[in-house]
């Protein structure tokens, strides 16, 4: 793993990191399609098999990490990889042309966080309905709920909710 570490810092700009034995790198977003390729052609990384995000609201600077998690079965290996993305209207490359399996993973990146997967083949929602308006795994999303209502609480939470007016 030390020698694919030090390729990605080398080619790449890549930040090599070490928790618990897990290894992950740091990428800038203008070489993720050529570290993707790097990472299936010549490190045998076989398989995207996770795709996500995390957002870091209020910050800005970056506000979004997108996460990649590279499996070589071949090696026992995992790699995860992760891109800061700045904004409220991130993009980043699709890397469905590499692996088919990412064409999923960035629908839902789309879906949850609003993160666009520039030249994706079909890009559209896939868990919330069509019409739904926002990104429910974003932290500024607002949350909207009701309180649950239980036999010990039912008078204090009756008397606030909205009625409807006459």
């Amino acid at each position: 793993m030390k020698s694919i570490l030090s390729a990605l810092q080398k080619n790449f700009d890549a930040q090599p990191q070490e928790y618990q034995g897990l290894h992950s790198v740091i990428l800038e977003a203008e070489h993720l399609m050529a570290c993707s390729i790097a990472l299936k052609e010549t490190h045998g990384f076989e398989m995207l098999n996770g795709l996500s995000a995390v957002d870091y609201w209020p910050e800005t600077e970056p506000r979004f990490h997108v996460v990649y998690q590279f499996l070589s079965i071949t090696k026992n290996l995992r790699l995860e990889v992760r891109v800061p993305l700045v904004g409220n209207t991130p993009s980043i490359d699709s890397l469905t042309e590499v692996y088919a399996s990412a064409n999923w993973f960035e629908r839902e990146l789309w879906d949850m966080f609003g993160i666009k997967a520039r030249n994706h083949p079909d890009l559209r929602r896939i868990l919330m309905p069509a019409d739904w308006e926002g990104h429910p795994l974003r932290k500024d999303y607002p949350l909207d709920y009701e309180e649950v209502q239980f036999s010990f609480n039912f008078e204090e939470i009756d008397q606030r909710k909205p009625r409807p007016s006459e």
